[in-house]
């Protein structure tokens, strides 16, 4: 047994704990199975965004002609196009891993991880070989999630399907892409792939998609959708199988309608779970919900004294600047001994399909369930200068306002959305209130009088001019 002064589990968010701790002076013990960079750098954020952004210059190409240019697109290399965003992330992986290895302070074990005590990590070669175990202290917990595929559907353990994971690598871009599922993930991958040439169908069991958005944001993104995918909201998906070389979903609705698709790919794309049972989190005597995530308090350490749990597996957001936030505030307690609450000001996230989305706080339908009094304002793209020009759709911004002039939400759905929400995010982080970001001065004529407008509308600061 090897003892360290910490160890920690992934190399995602946990990269950034050992590293401090490494340049702190500490002995520090990492553990990854796979490349350093976690699901955002090899199979999430950056390779997605990366994809995503080439079918965003698809779309404009082929929409030129609204704005009185003649442009067309001749061809899309499609393999190309993802060898080279993989490469891009993989080089950056492999770099992580170099700098690991180079350092004095960490030992990298490239290996699969298990607890077998409380503060004991068993690491061990995919086949059992190599096992070491490790001890320490303080342990962090940066163990991630993966892909989910639901028990209830039928099928999946005989039929070939993707997940993003696989998805995100595909050397050939598919005739038709039928998903499953309405969240992010399918509405991100669902732009990539209609734009880059493919015939997609989304069957999603909630009636918009992202449908946990504020619910006039997601039905604005449901309607753009329409127009490039075949929808179908509303259907559990019950069975896939593969029939003569396709792929084919049976759904239903709650009526006992039926539905089947057939494509010639298939994505399942419902959502993520914590990797807490990879990692044997039980015998360790960590507790989880009823989901797997692992249950922390305010300093977010476990229910095993000197164990901390940050990212994903702890399911207090689901987000790589959550993940961050949280290592950071980890690095200040384990490593610095400054223990203090974890807080999180001006969380917001975006989903960068087509339009975009960026959403921060509350949405309209979680204030009347709870009866707080609220009121709207909404500002479109089309009534400001610059996002007249940039968006032709029914784009908008929407604020709700508590009664003591406190941002409750904002939620934004068009062009940049995913840059305009930080605007209000920076703002309800210092303190401000509707009123303040009302009346500062915003540069003419930039996107964000976008913002700027649903903000003047509810506290009826009236723009000059008439």
């Amino acid at each position: 047994m090897t003892e360290h002064d910490l160890v920690v589990l992934g190399g995602g968010t946990g990269n950034i704990v050992a590293a401090a701790a490494a340049d702190a002076g500490m002995d520090v013990a990492l553990v990854e199975r796979g490349r350093l960079g976690g699901t955002c750098l090899n199979r999430g954020c950056n390779p997605s965004k990366q994809l995503v952004h080439r079918a965003n210059v698809v779309e404009t190409v082929r929409n030129a002609a609204r704005l009185g240019i003649e442009a067309s697109v001749e061809d899309v290399a499609f393999e190309a196009i993802v060898d080279d965003v993989i490469d891009d992330v993989t080089e950056a992986a492999e770099r992580k891993g170099r700098d690991a290895r180079a350092s004095d302070d960490i030992t990298f074990h490239r290996k699969r991880g298990r607890f077998v005590d409380e503060h004991t990590v068993e690491v061990a070669d995919d086949d059992g070989s190599g096992g070491d175990r490790l001890t320490a202290e303080r342990i962090v917990l940066a163990g991630g999630s993966r892909p989910m595929v639901p028990d209830p559907i039928e099928g999946t353990e005989e039929t070939p399907f993707l997940t993003s994971d696989e998805a995100l690598r595909l050397s050939e871009l598919p005739d038709h892409l039928v998903v499953v599922g309405g969240g992010y993930i399918a509405v991100e991958l669902s732009h990539f792939f209609a734009r880059m040439g493919a015939e997609v169908t989304i069957v999603g069991r909630g009636g918009l998609l992202a449908d946990r958005e504020d619910e006039d944001v997601a039905r604005r993104l449901t309607e753009a959708y329409r127009e490039v995918c075949d929808l179908h909201l509303g259907y559990r998906v019950n069975a896939v199988a593969a029939e003569e070389g396709e792929r084919v979903v049976r759904a239903e609705d709650e009526s006992g309608e039926t539905l089947s698709v057939r494509g010639d790919r298939l994505l399942v794309a419902t959502g993520r779970q914590p990797n807490s049972d990879t990692w044997n989190v039980p015998a360790a005597g960590i507790e989880t919900d009823e989901k797997g995530f692992v249950e922390t308090d305010e300093y977010l350490e476990t229910s095993v004294e000197g164990v901390y749990a940050i990212g994903d597996i702890a399911g207090n957001y689901m987000f790589k600047h959550s993940g961050d936030k949280e290592a950071e505030h980890v690095v200040e307690t384990v490593v610095r001994g400054e223990r203090s609450a974890v807080e999180y000001p001006g969380m917001a996230h975006a989903i960068f399909g087509s339009p975009q989305v960026g959403s921060l706080g509350r949405t309209e339908g979680d204030l009347e369930e709870d009866a707080v009094n609220y009121e709207v304002g909404r500002h479109a793209y089309d009534d400001t200068a610059y996002g007249s020009v940039l968006d032709h759709g029914d784009g908008f911004a929407k604020v709700l306002v508590g009664e003591d002039d406190a941002v409750l939400g904002c939620h934004v759905v068009g062009p940049d959305a995913s840059t305009l929400i930080h605007e209000v995010s920076t703002a309800v982080a210092a303190g401000a209130d509707a009123t303040t970001i009302a009346e500062t001065i915003h540069v003419h004529p930039a996107l964000s009088e976008v913002v700027q407008g649903a903000f003047r509308d509810v506290v009826d600061v009236a723009p000059s001019g008439i």
